[in-house]
């Protein structure tokens, strides 16, 4: 996907809550969504593969791009729901995994992006939802490169596999109750 705002109408939104399929999964059941692809972005390696990425040594984060349609989905409603599926209190780390390449952020496209996410931060903050503070970050997106083939829809592709089960499921199921109106029907 581009790094820009599209010219069919879609914004793009690009986003790190640990591993890049439980973020997918949940983002492409939305409606308004376009389209979602898992890749990297926030390190120093240019191209960098899965390997180093997990490896910890290329800086990057696990992120994804959604591809959205404003008028149906606001930018704001997709932060919220990002931090509705996700820890953003946990530095490096989502769960099990750990490391730079888990981090919590916000890879803004524009100053609107990045002026309603660090609004929203501080609203967060100002609610005391989680017992610790906000530690996502918000940057404005650099370089992004696609992740490799197998990693895109990978939920969708592998719902049995124990990870999905133990890990990915429990993100939709928090997905379908408080944001139920917002998914795409069956």
């Amino acid at each position: 996907m581009s790094t820009t705002e599209n010219n069919a109408g879609t914004e793009i939104a690009t986003l790190g809550g640990g591993c890049f399929w439980c973020v997918e999964a949940v983002f492409e059941r939305l409606q308004g969504v376009e389209r979602v692809e898992s890749g990297y972005t926030g390190g120093h390696v240019v191209d960098p593969t899965y390997r180093a990425v997990c490896a910890g040594t290329t800086g990057h984060a696990e992120v994804i791009q959604v591809e959205f349609l404003p008028h149906e989905i606001s930018y704001r409603e997709i932060l919220e729901i990002f931090f509705t599926v996700h820890d953003p209190t946990t530095l490096n780390r989502q769960g099990a995994d750990s490391g730079t390449q888990y981090r919590s952020a916000i890879f803004t496209h524009s100053d609107e992006q990045r002026r309603i996410a660090q609004e929203l931060l501080v609203e967060l903050d100002e609610q005391s939802i989680w017992p610790d503070p906000i530690v996502t970050e918000v940057t404005e997106l650099e370089d992004y490169y696609p992740g490799e083939e197998y990693h895109q829809e990978y939920y969708r592709r592998n719902t049995s596999q124990p990870y999905c089960q133990v890990v990915i499921e429990p993100k939709l199921a928090k997905l379908r109750a408080k944001f139920a109106d917002r998914l795409r029907p069956d």
